[in-house]
């Protein structure tokens, strides 16, 4: 009665407790101290001491969130893209963009140029200049109407379910900036089909 356990006795028994146990709260490991678990719990969710404390946690959340989103709009990742350039219809817009050339992205050399024709003291030079911006302008407005009309009948047949609201201005605004300045990058060649 007063005796100590044999060591077999002391096995048996657990596996006879563990059997009594609920079966929907299986644990499978020893409870921890409670020291232990108090220690774990401030460790995990440890409350700011100080509202500076709270402000640089907010600082550093803040910039792990926005290096997840740099490095999703040089992969394309998905999941950690900002919101507006998110889901299946804005990522078809990009890839039609990006698979076709267009004179809105080359607007800024274009504009560099007009620029230093436009200082020369000749007035012949003046007037090219003035020409070639008329043109370029005109050539960026029939080059959007063409890709937006294109962009919309593209997106009704392969998205007919979605929202497709913004996604031509989102797409226009894509080809004001050229090829290797786009984010999020260019997750296709020039010729390809979009998907």
């Amino acid at each position: 009665m007063f005796r100590s356990r044999s060591k077999e006795e002391q096995a048996t028994e657990p596996a006879a407790v563990t059997d009594v146990r609920d079966p929907q709260a299986p644990k499978g490991r020893p409870t921890p101290k409670r020291s232990e678990a108090q220690a774990q719990r401030r460790a995990v969710a440890k409350p700011p001491v100080s509202r500076k404390d709270a402000a640089k946690r907010a600082k550093e959340a803040r910039r792990a969130a926005l290096a997840k989103q740099r490095e999703a709009l040089v992969s394309g990742d998905e999941r950690y893209l900002p919101v507006r350039d998110r889901g299946p219809v804005r990522r078809f817009a990009r890839d039609f963009v990006d698979s076709r050339w267009h004179v809105a992205e080359y607007f800024l050399p274009i504009a560099v140029a007009i620029l230093i024709l436009s200082m020369m003291p000749s007035l012949q030079a003046k007037n090219i200049a003035l020409m070639l911006w008329m043109g370029v302008i005109l050539m960026i407005i029939f080059d959007s109407v063409i890709s937006s009309r294109r962009l919309k009948r593209a997106l009704r047949e392969r998205h007919p379910d979605e929202n497709h609201k913004g996604a031509t201005a989102y797409a226009l605004m894509r080809t004001l900036q050229m090829r290797r300045m786009r984010l999020p990058k260019p997750q296709i060649k020039r010729g390809e089909t979009p998907r």
